[in-house]
């Protein structure tokens, strides 16, 4: 068994961007282990550490050395390698010198010369430079920085490495600067250097020694746990957004929990606007009270255990005041101006230079927003208001300061304007789901709107030729699409995905769109490709999406109920043998090469098992005719998988391709039937048995 150590690499630098140290970190260690791997170095467990102002990573049970390797080089054949005095030819003088060896010391094997020979490993000592230097110039750094006069390049300036396997120092400059076994303390609390000697005792001596939780998570957790209890001393909750949590954790070596106040008078500002204020601006946590209102109350989290900590207290409501009277005085100046007074001012907003501005795109978002919410069975006119009003609050004051507002301010300035609530509200709901995992919007007029504000993006564009490329979607074109599908299927509209296409395009002048199909055929694809990878999530088998695909349903709902249909019907004892027949007549048909009916003529029956099927087609037909009106797919399937019999008997009793052609494409008419009543669902021949 090879011999076993432990590894720490770690990387001491100047403090790095809060908000980026987190995936830095994992990269970091996916680099390490990825250049580990490929050196063959066998290891057990990674563990990662990131602060401030370091990226570490320790590695246990690493070996100290590659395994030996058994190598072996095919050379020339025999016939070619030596001539008929047995004298070795150029190829296998060639051959043997390529391997630093005489012809004499290689080895016959299959007719062919063959050099054998050990690679010896190299010492994990040896590689571990190199993968370092590897794995940091990997890293997902936008843009590097030079310090000094170093011409090396970093995210931060680097001040410190260290490099230990077990207690042996790894010698080498990393980023220009020399490793050592000494690492840094916290800045303030313990500034002078720590010497290691081992590296087990890595976080436990940072913590106790130099006041610094080096684990990410560990330090988190901690965070959370003293902005739940600083909450919990003043009587609310903290509330924790986890990409704050995330940010301020990169911030903080040694966190210390600081309750602050502010005037009640701020108050009256909308929640979401001092939230933010708080959060994006401060990095605090607000606090709420049992009904989920908010208090005059911050958590901040220090970086420092002060002496003093009723100054740290001051200090941060003294910072937090004028943020707080920036965000008042916004909300009172946005209020002289109603929200339909600043569509014109949107004019000079550009949407997308090819595309034009907010305003053009306002007005066909509303024209589409209102259609739907007819559809929908709601107030056309209350659906066009919404569209007008949609993109207004853009050009308020607070959104300007506050992006991540945008629609929520919407719907507070639509209040203050006293337009009515269905209005209002969906002003804020038009940017639902945010994310993967945000809620839908609620209301008829809120998923209108949403899903035409989104629909205008997509159709436009498309129509300028900038489609998603590999990670690459700048305009967030396929979370849009998702969106679509999600209001749409977990809302249960019955609306037509294909013609809200078509109408979007339409609403487009002629000299930014042409009046063709290209552009919302492309979108229906592309939509229809995320609804597969949306099915597929929720562990739907792929033959069965496949199959209702086929179809072309131009509804997702109807879609929807499809999927529902084909689930229930695969658990039916019919399944098997109609999805096999299916092929079986696809396959057929596919093949045959011949005018075929529209219906299959009695006059022409031969066998009982003709008039069966005929007669029990016909039955079903009836039947389901009005199941597919009302989209009752699985009780359609159901009546169609009653079929089984009569098709395995018309199949076992009945030669399709007869000799006599009429015959024969009368049979085949059949077929044809069979497969137009199951594909008014889904092509049960598409699913595995």
């Amino acid at each position: 068994m090879s011999e076993i150590r432990n590894l720490l690499i770690e990387i001491g630098t100047e403090e790095l961007p809060p908000k980026d140290l987190l995936n830095l970190s994992e990269a970091f260690v996916a680099a390490i282990s990825d250049g580990l791997q490929q050196k063959s170095l066998n290891y057990n467990t990674v563990l990662p550490f990131a602060t401030p102002r370091r990226l570490a990573v320790i590695i246990e049970d690493l070996d100290i050395k590659q395994a030996d390797q058994q190598i072996e080089r095919k050379g020339p054949a025999i016939t070619a390698a030596f001539d008929k005095e047995s004298n070795p030819t150029k190829a296998a003088l060639g051959f043997a010198r390529s391997c630093g060896i005489e012809v004499s010391n290689l080895e016959q094997k299959d007719d062919r010369l063959v050099y054998n020979n050990i690679q010896i490993g190299k010492s994990t000592v040896s590689l571990i430079p190199n993968i370092i230097k590897t794995a940091l110039a990997t890293l997902p750094i936008p843009k590097r920085m030079r310090w000094g006069n170093s011409s090396f390049e970093f995210i931060r300036p680097v001040h410190w490495v260290v490099i230990l396997f077990g207690s042996e120092l790894i010698e080498t400059e990393i980023l220009g600067i020399k490793s050592g076994s000494k690492t840094r303390g916290h800045r303030f609390h313990h500034p002078e250097p720590i010497n290691l000697t081992e590296v087990t005792d890595y976080a436990k001596i940072l913590e106790k020694q130099g006041h610094v939780i080096a684990d990410f998570n560990n330090r988190r957790k901690h965070i959370k746990v003293l902005a739940k209890q600083a909450a919990t001393y003043i009587g609310g909750t903290a509330v924790i957004d986890e990409d704050l949590l995330n940010e301020v954790t990169g911030l903080v070596e040694w966190p210390t929990a600081i309750t602050g106040s502010f005037a009640k008078q701020f108050l009256e500002i909308p929640a979401e606007v001092l939230i933010a204020s708080m959060q994006g601006h401060q990095k605090y946590f607000p606090v709420i009270n049992k009904a989920g209102e908010l208090l005059p109350n911050f958590i901040a989290i220090s970086n420092i255990n002060s002496k003093q900590p009723d100054i740290v207290q001051a200090g941060n409501e003294r910072v937090i005041r004028p943020r707080l009277s920036d965000a008042a005085f916004f909300w009172q100046q946005d209020k002289n101006t109603p929200l339909i007074n600043r569509l014109e001012q949107l004019k000079t907003v550009i949407f997308q230079h090819k595309l034009g501005s907010l305003y053009d795109k306002s007005k066909r978002v509303a024209q589409l927003c209102g259609n739907i919410t007819k559809q929908l069975g709601a107030t056309e006119l209350q659906g066009i208001r919404a569209g007008q009003l949609s993109k207004c609050d853009l050009v308020t004051d607070m959104v300007g300061e506050f992006p991540e507002l945008q629609g929520i301010m919407g719907q507070y300035y639509a209040q203050w304007d006293k337009e009515t609530d269905k209005v209002s509200i969906a002003l804020r709901e038009q940017y639902m789901p945010r994310f993967a995992t945000d809620k839908l919007p609620t209301t008829i007029l809120g998923q209108a709107l949403a899903i035409a504000d989104k629909l205008d993006t997509l159709i436009g564009i498309f129509g300028i030729n900038q489609v998603p490329t590999g990670d690459k979607d700048p305009f967030g074109l396929r979370r849009a699409a998702l969106s679509i599908l999600r209001i749409m299927i977990e809302r249960k509209l019955p609306l037509d995905l294909q013609q809200l296409l078509i109408e979007a395009q339409i609403a487009y002048p002629n000299e930014v769109l042409p009046k063709d199909g290209k552009v919302f055929t492309k979108v229906f694809e592309f939509i229809l490709e995320r609804l597969r990878n949306y099915y597929q999530e929720q562990q739907i088998p792929l033959d069965s999406i496949e199959a209702i695909l086929v179809c072309r349903p131009t509804s997702p709902l109807d879609f929807e109920n499809r999927i529902q249909a084909i689930q229930e019907f695969r658990k039916l004892p019919e399944m098997a043998s109609l999805a096999s027949a299916n092929k079986r007549i696809h396959n057929i048909l596919k093949k045959a090469d011949q005018t075929i009916p529209d219906e299959p003529n009695p006059t022409y029956f031969k066998h009982k098992a003709e008039r069966n099927l005929y007669d029990a087609m016909e039955s079903v037909n009836e039947n389901i005719l009005p199941l597919l009106e009302i989209s009752d797919y699985q009780t359609a399937l159901q009546h169609l998988a009653s079929l089984r019999k009569v098709i395995d008997t018309f199949f076992d009793d009945v030669m399709v391709m007869d000799e006599n052609p009429i015959i024969r494409s009368n049979r085949l008419a059949f077929l044809q039937k069979i497969r137009q009543l199951f594909l008014q669902i889904a092509d049960i021949s598409k699913l595995q048995t």
